[in-house]
């Protein structure tokens, strides 16, 4: 039966949207919960730099398995064939607007070599925590420990994943930005590569309950915006990254479900 037949059912897709929820936070939770033994024994073990490319390596690859069965599963249909361009082009900061608890899985799941700035919560949760030490992602404890963690996995090569808005967008288009990412930018002299994340309906935002279920099919797209050099000043520069994604982010549409 097709999505569109299953739409005009009514009930019966809305029990498809149900089921597809769980499967979807469901099969999130096992595969973290696969690789958590494993990255708990190897983060002592390996040296930090081999240990950093096998974690980056796994998750990526747990991530973009865990997207094919969203794509499968679940409805959700993922256009992200423009970060692939990324992939080849050395140390870069990807500054990325925040809609949805998915958006480090959608950019993460392209890039094999991303070094994300993390919430503390986040590196201290038991779901993900032993995975982002492993592969060395940055705890954002303080600006300057963030600044200074950036810039050292810049010089080595990495790029470097940050949301400048801090946490998920409330006030679309977009959340007053920090300075922290121009920071990083002017003193690791590096290059700002902005990434825009389409979502058709605001699905697990901040105002998007965890359990509620989604308005499907679900549809997300990553486009790469444009890419700003090393700023010398980045409080100037912070202004003009807040302007330009004003100016890109279409916010996506109110569902039209209310539970």
């Amino acid at each position: 039966m097709s999505e569109q037949s299953l739409r005009r059912s009514g009930p019966l897709w809305a029990l498809y949207e149900r089921v597809a929820m769980h499967i979807g936070l469901g099969s999130l939770a096992a595969l973290c919960l696969a690789w958590l033994p494993f990255a708990m024994l190897l983060h002592p073990l390996l040296p930090a730099p081999l240990g950093q490319r096998v974690g980056r390596r796994v998750i990526m690859h747990g991530f973009r398995f865990y997207l094919r069965i969203l794509s499968t599963l679940c409805a959700c249909r993922f256009d992200l064939s423009e970060l692939d361009g990324l992939r080849d082009q050395g140390p870069l900061v990807i500054a990325a607007n925040h809609p949805s608890l998915l958006d480090a899985v959608l950019i993460i799941s392209r890039l094999p070599n991303v070094i994300c700035v993390m919430k503390a919560g986040l590196m201290d949760n038991l779901l993900f925590g032993s995975a982002a030490r492993l592969a060395r992602y940055i705890r954002n404890d303080g600006v300057m420990q963030i600044v200074g963690q950036s810039r050292e996995g810049l010089q080595a090569g990495g790029q470097v994943l940050i949301f400048p808005e801090g946490t998920r967008t409330t006030a679309f288009p977009i959340n007053p930005l920090t300075l922290t990412l121009g920071m990083i930018a002017s003193r690791a002299k590096a290059p700002v590569q902005t990434v825009i994340l389409e979502f058709s309906t605001p699905y697990l935002g901040k105002a998007w309950p965890l359990f509620r279920r989604p308005v499907l099919p679900l549809h997300v797209r990553a486009r790469l915006g444009r890419r700003f050099d090393a700023p010398a000043d980045f409080t100037a520069f912070t202004q003009e990254l807040d302007a330009y994604f004003r100016r890109e982010i279409v916010p996506p549409a109110p569902p039209a479900q209310d539970d």
